[in-house]
């Protein structure tokens, strides 16, 4: 699946490796991802492509609060 706005991703490596996050923008070798509780979506992580895998679901995040997307990203568990 391709990598847009929305999509909903699992970290792989680093300090937040197991968590789930969407992503809020891409660049050429980094997406932007964010959790609403570590990441907020006024502040996402810059994380390597490669150390994310993604899923087949998508969030939508127009109008969207950090609350809500901790719900939304709850379904999918978290490694902690």
């Amino acid at each position: 699946m391709k990598l847009m706005k929305g999509s909903v991703v699992r970290a792989e490596a680093g300090r937040d490796g197991g968590g789930f996050f969407a992503v809020v923008g891409t660049d050429e070798k980094y997406c932007f991802i964010a959790d609403g509780r570590s990441r907020k979506l006024s502040s996402p992580k810059r994380k390597n492509i490669k150390h994310i895998r993604v899923t087949d679901s998508m969030i939508d995040l127009n109008d969207i609060t950090d609350k809500k997307l901790r719900n939304a990203l709850k379904q999918f568990g978290s490694a902690e």
